[in-house]
């Protein structure tokens, strides 16, 4: 057991670092202090912490900000007080659940928002608002007209100013893209993807009769020659990107490239489904295609994938008001309509404030797990900022994706192989690791250093011996 007590007293501990203005309460930046500290080996379970007073003498803060820290600190599972001998790092939390899921793309939970409160506060103000008969009956799709403003303010920060009669509220993406497909397109005809591609929508054009046809792609995203060519060639119609920290590569395409893709596309007629739910993430992302060329883009934005999954919530911005009803025509063939108190709920938070304040703290959350992330995976700080909620992890040769993704669920871990999002042949040497599952850093933690150490040694599958 290491004693922190000979530190001076009005010497900051070595595992603090500054305190930044941008970075959120102090209390909360302490917390953080802690966290990196364990991550980093600087503080080991069973080592004792400063008395809290003396802690407030050292960080120049007053004892209540401390204590908020400890609080937090404890929720966390990162210090446990053992009476009168003091507060200690605590031992890892022991894991009873089978596996530690880094498969499932979800954002993490908002750091230093207290998500019940506002879920209560919200759904008091939506009963305050609403008449109960009218909330619970049936409604048609499409959303209400104070839905579909929120909508349009919501993705105010994508497109700009956005008609809301061009908004759509949606019950996910999901459900989204299986009506744009309908509407779009007949059976048998082709949709072209990069060789990448969310896994939802091929699932859903095959379901439905269409083909999947790949693009081919190179550094920058879809190849424009490749886009003219493959329309030719398959006679298509539509195209599906997700341009902006791509899942599951977290790739960006350039501005300029999404010019050249919208010059081709003009050119063969093709619409385009532009899947952005990571965009809010990214730093100084390049506008989104529907900014560019409005009238060729079919433009989706989830709630679920930058608030919570709990909240199924998709808009689709329409090249024309007057699509929508052909659209919904569709939708409401499979999907009649959203529930209708999540839509109110959603609705509400967009209006109150409460929908950016989530937003902030799973952007917080976010940044540092992918900070978290570059220490544990590569051992170095990242080299240059990198958002969103996953992580395109290369894997060294000796490694297939199939095999580290066998060996890691032996180990407790789930990871989601390339093979998942691959369309052909010659799938790229990588994992996909989402980092929102977990349910807390320490979580993440551990299983960031399990897979790291799988990482580092040979796969047991060519290590096996034949005779």
């Amino acid at each position: 057991m290491r004693n922190f007590h000979k530190v001076p007293v009005d010497s900051p501990p070595s595992w603090a670092s500054p305190f930044l203005d941008a970075d959120g309460p102090r209390y909360l930046q302490i917390v953080g202090f802690l966290e990196r500290a364990i991550t980093t080996g600087m503080l080991n379970s069973g080592d004792r912490l400063p008395p809290q007073r003396q802690l407030a003498t050292q960080f120049g803060v007053d004892l209540t900000t401390i204590t908020r820290s400890f609080n937090e600190a404890r929720r966390r599972h990162l210090i446990e007080a053992r009476g009168a001998l003091g507060t200690f790092i605590a031992m890892p939390k022991a894991e009873f659940a089978q596996r530690i899921d880094l498969s499932m793309n979800i954002p993490p939970p908002p750091a230093g928002v207290d998500l019940k409160s506002l879920l209560r506060n919200g759904i008091s103000q939506v009963m305050m608002r609403s008449d109960t008969d009218l909330l619970m009956t049936y409604h048609l799709g499409g959303g209400s007209e104070a839905d579909r403003e929120a909508g349009a303010k919501w993705l105010e920060p994508m497109l700009g100013c956005v008609d809301s009669a061009r908004v759509v509220s949606c019950p996910g993406t999901q459900a989204a893209l299986a009506a744009l497909i309908l509407a779009l397109t007949q059976p048998g005809d082709a949709i072209l993807t990069e060789p990448l591609v969310y896994p939802g929508l091929p699932l859903a054009a095959e379901q439905l009769g269409r083909r999947v046809e790949v693009v081919a792609a190179d550094a920058h995203g879809m190849r424009p020659d490749a886009l003219e060519a493959a329309c030719r060639q398959h006679d298509a119609r539509l195209v599906y990107l997700n341009p902006t920290l791509q899942n599951p590569t977290a790739a960006t395409i350039p501005e300029a490239r999404r010019h050249e893709l919208l010059a081709g596309a003009a050119r063969c007629n093709l619409r385009i489904i532009e899947d952005d739910p990571y965009w809010l993430f990214a730093d100084d992302p390049p506008p989104p295609f529907a900014s560019l060329m409005p009238n060729l883009v079919y433009y989706l934005s989830t709630m679920s994938k930058c608030l919570t999954p709990g909240l199924r919530t998709a808009f689709l911005v329409l090249p024309d008001s007057r699509d929508a009803d052909g659209f919904l025509t569709v939708l409401r063939s499979f999907s009649l309509m959203s529930t209708s108190l999540t839509s109110a709920l959603v609705t509400q938070w967009v209006h109150d404030g409460s929908a950016a304040q989530v937003l902030a703290g799973v952007k917080a959350e976010a940044e540092a797990r992918q900070d978290l992330a570059a220490l544990l995976l590569t051992g170095r700080a990242r080299p240059s900022p990198c958002r969103g909620i996953h992580v395109w992890q290369l894997l060294p040769s000796y490694w297939t994706p199939n095999d580290l993704a066998a060996a890691a669920r032996e180990a407790g871990l789930v990871v989601a192989p390339s093979t998942a999002f691959h369309r052909g042949t010659n799938p790229p040497n990588a994992v996909r690791i989402s980092l929102g599952g977990s349910a807390d850093r320490s979580q993440l933690s551990t299983a960031l250093k399990k897979l790291s150490a799988l990482l580092a040694q040979p796969s047991p599958a060519r290590q096996r011996i034949l005779v």
